[in-house]
C-alpha cells in the first residue's frame, strides 16, 4: 500500500469529509504501460537485425547440463504446514474467516432480507458470550482477554441481525465474531447507529449482504513517517486492538444474476464519534479497503452490474437510543 493511500485513511480516521472522499477516488494508480520497441530499447539487437551478415546462433538447450537442485525447501512440509492458516467461521448466520495471529476475525459476512427482520424468535437476554472450540486454544480469543479490559466485545455481525432464530443469535455471540470495540462513543452509539443504517436497507433491498471487519492502519508520526501501533489486550495479552473497522456492503436490487448491486464501502476509526458526523464522511472506494485489508470482494461482480449506494440512497445515520447493558464491561482498574 501506498504512503497516500496510509494518508488517505488516516485522513478518513480524522473525519475530515467529502474531500477525503474525493481524494481516494482520484488516488488509484494508474494501470496503462507505455508500449516500449524492443528496438529502441536495445541499440545492439536494432543493430544485428538490419546487418544480414551477422549470424546469431540460436541458444542451445543441449549445452546446458542439467543438473538436480542440490536441495529440497519443500521438504519441510513433511512435517507440516506451517500456515499462514483462516480459520472457517461457518455457523449460521456466519460465514468469514479467523486470523489466528491477531485473535481477531479477518472478516465476516452476513445476509438479512425484510424477511429475515421480521422474525423474533431470538432474545439476546438468553444469549451469552462465548469462546469458539473451533479454534485452537493457544490462537482462541478467550473471556478472560477481555475481563476489565477497557473495550467492549464488539460483535461484527450484529445480534440485532440474527433475531430470526434464538441459535442464530447465540451464534452471534461466539469471540470468533468480536473485536475490541471502545465501548461509549463508538460501539453503544455510532456503531449502533451504523448497524441500523445497514438493517434499514432493507426497506429498499430486497437483499442486502454485508462484510464487516478490522483493519489495523498506520498513522502519520511526528517524524513524518508513517507506523501502525495498536494496543494487546489479555494477560498474556493476545487479542490485537484494531484501529479501524470497515463494512461492505452488497445492496442486491433482486434476486437475478443479473440485476443490479448497490456497493457501499466504509471505514470507521475504533473511537469516540460524535453521533453528528455524517456517515459520508467514513465512505471509501472498495478498492482502498481491499488494499489495506489483503481482501477481494468484488472480483466476480460486474462492472454492468454495480452501482454506488450512496448514489442510490441518503447514506446517513439516525440516533436511537439503545439499552446496551448487555454490552457494557466492567471499568478498568485505576
Amino acid at each position: 500500500m501506498s504512503k497516500t493511500t496510509f494518508a488517505i485513511f488516516a485522513a478518513a480516521g480524522a473525519a475530515t469529509g467529502a474531500g477525503v472522499t474525493a481524494l481516494l477516488y482520484s488516488s488509484r494508480p494508474s494501470r496503462e504501460q507505455t508500449p516500449t520497441s524492443l528496438a529502441a530499447a536495445s541499440p545492439a539487437l536494432s543493430a544485428t537485425s538490419a546487418s544480414p551478415s551477422i549470424q546469431v546462433p540460436p541458444p542451445s538447450l543441449a549445452s546446458k547440463a542439467s543438473t538436480a537442485a542440490p536441495v529440497d525447501p519443500s521438504g519441510l512440509l513433511q512435517y507440516g504446514f506451517p500456515g499462514p492458516v483462516s480459520d472457517p467461521i461457518n455457523s449460521l448466520p456466519l460465514a468469514g474467516a479467523y486470523d489466528r495471529r491477531m485473535r481477531n476475525p479477518s472478516w465476516v459476512a452476513e445476509h438479512i432480507t425484510p424477511y429475515s427482520l421480521s422474525l423474533k424468535n431470538g432474545d439476546r437476554k438468553h444469549s451469552a458470550f462465548v469462546e469458539d472450540t473451533t479454534i485452537p486454544t493457544i490462537f482462541r480469543g478467550k473471556l478472560s482477554d477481555y475481563f476489565r479490559s477497557g473495550y467492549d466485545r464488539g460483535h461484527q455481525v450484529p445480534a440485532a441481525d440474527a433475531k430470526w432464530s434464538q441459535d442464530a443469535m447465540d451464534a452471534t455471540f461466539s469471540l470468533s465474531n468480536m473485536c475490541p470495540q471502545v465501548g461509549e462513543g463508538f460501539n453503544r452509539d455510532y456503531w449502533s447507529h451504523f448497524e441500523d443504517f445497514c438493517r434499514n436497507l432493507t426497506k429498499k433491498y430486497p437483499s442486502v449482504r454485508i462484510v464487516t471487519g478490522p483493519l489495523y492502519l498506520p498513522k502519520k508520526e511526528a517524524d513524518g513517517k508513517y507506523r501502525v501501533s495498536y494496543e494487546v489486550i489479555g494477560e498474556p495479552p493476545n487479542i490485537a486492538v484494531p484501529t479501524h473497522f470497515y463494512k461492505v456492503i452488497f445492496a442486491e436490487h433482486g434476486t437475478d444474476s443479473t440485476d443490479k448491486v448497490a456497493l457501499g464501502a466504509f471505514v470507521l476509526p475504533n473511537a469516540r464519534i460524535p453521533n453528528t458526523q455524517p456517515l459520508t464522511d467514513f465512505e471509501v472506494p472498495v478498492e482502498a479497503i481491499e488494499r489495506a485489508s489483503g481482501l477481494e470482494f468484488a472480483t466476480k461482480l460486474d462492472a454492468a452490474r454495480r452501482r454506488r449506494l450512496c448514489q442510490e440512497i441518503r447514506c446517513d445515520v439516525v440516533v436511537r437510543e439503545f439499552n446496551n447493558s448487555k454490552k457494557s464491561l466492567p471499568p478498568p482498574k485505576r
